[in-house]
């Protein structure tokens, strides 16, 4: 790898706010760490965008999100 910048493409966009995006941040750290990858957080102009260092962790936390009726989009 050049650099260590992530490709978008593992990102999500989440709406959520208060407890629901405190679930969400343990659920993520939960993936995360099962799939021994990073994640991070970033502002989204609508929403929290939620970061991981592969798609499996993303595919992971975008079927929680599902599961939770929680939004979530690509970003």
């Amino acid at each position: 790898m050049e650099d260590s910048i992530v490709p978008k493409q593992n990102c999500l966009i989440v709406r959520a706010a208060g407890r629901q995006l405190d679930l969400l941040r343990g659920e993520a750290s939960r993936i995360a760490k099962s799939n021994k990858v990073d994640w991070w957080i970033d502002r989204a102009e609508v929403g929290t965008r939620f970061c991981f260092e592969d798609a499996k962790a993303k595919e992971s936390f975008a079927l929680t999100c599902d599961n939770f009726g929680i939004p979530c989009q690509d970003g």
